[in-house]
C-alpha cells in the first residue's frame, strides 16, 4: 500500500497543464476497479491513475481557481486518501461524486492548513520585527521554532522565503530576480512550505 501511495504521489512531478481531460474508448468496470482499489492492487491504481488523475486535477484546478501550485497539492492529497479510505462502488457517477467528495475536502483542509501556516510566517515576522519583546507566558515559541526551521535552510531557500513572505515579492518578481521560471518558484515555495510545516508540527508533538 506505501508503494502505491508513493508511485502516485511521485507522478505529480509530471502534472502537465490539459485543456481537456482525454477520452476513452471503453467505460471502465468500476466495480472491479474499485474493488481493486479497495483491496490495495498496483494494477487498479495505475488504472485509476489513467482515467482519472487529469480528470481530478482539472475539477481541483477550478476550486482552487486556476492556483496551480494549491491544486497540486490537493491533488497529491486527494490520491493519498484515495488510497487509504478506497470503497466499492458500482456505478461510475457516485464513484465520481465520492471522489469530487474527497478532492473538495482536501482542497478545503489544504487551504485551512495553508492559512494557519501563513499565519505562522506572519508570527516570524512580527517575531523579527520585535525580538526585544518578551513572549506572553502561555504562548507557544512559533516565531522560535520557525526561525529554526529556516537556520536549518540552504541560504537560498531562506532568501526566497524571505522574499516572498517577509518582503512581499511576487513570484513573477522572484523569477525576475532569480533568473528562474515562475513554475520552479512556486514548485520551490511548496516544497520549502511543507518542509517548514512538517518541521514545526513535530516541534508541537514533542513534549
Amino acid at each position: 500500500m506505501q508503494s502505491v501511495a508513493t508511485n502516485l504521489s511521485t507522478a505529480l512531478n509530471h502534472v502537465p497543464i490539459v485543456a481537456e481531460i482525454p477520452a476513452t474508448n471503453t467505460a471502465p468496470n468500476i466495480a472491479s476497479l474499485t474493488a481493486g482499489l479497495r483491496a490495495g492492487n498496483e494494477e487498479a491504481f495505475r488504472e485509476f491513475h489513467h482515467l482519472y488523475f487529469h480528470r481530478l486535477h482539472q475539477f481541483l484546478l477550478v476550486v482552487a481557481r486556476g492556483e496551480e501550485h494549491e491544486a497540486r497539492e490537493a491533488l497529491q492529497e486527494t490520491l493519498l486518501r484515495v488510497v487509504r479510505h478506497a470503497r466499492k462502488f458500482d456505478d461510475e457517477d457516485a464513484f465520481w461524486c465520492w471522489l469530487k467528495v474527497v478532492a473538495h475536502n482536501a482542497a478545503r483542509d489544504g487551504g485551512r492548513k495553508q492559512h494557519r501556516y501563513f499565519g505562522l510566517l506572519q508570527k516570524f515576522a512580527e517575531h523579527l520585527r520585535n525580538s526585544a519583546e518578551p513572549a506572553a507566558p502561555n504562548d507557544p515559541p512559533l516565531g522560535d521554532w520557525l526561525q529554526e526551521s529556516l537556520e536549518e535552510l540552504p541560504p537560498q531557500d531562506r532568501h526566497l522565503l524571505e522574499a516572498k513572505y517577509l518582503h512581499g515579492a511576487t513570484v513573477r518578481e522572484i523569477a525576475t530576480d532569480t533568473g528562474l521560471t515562475e513554475k520552479a518558484i512556486e514548485s520551490r515555495l511548496l516544497r520549502l512550505r511543507q518542509r517548514i510545516r512538517e518541521f514545526i508540527l513535530k516541534k508541537a508533538r514533542t513534549p
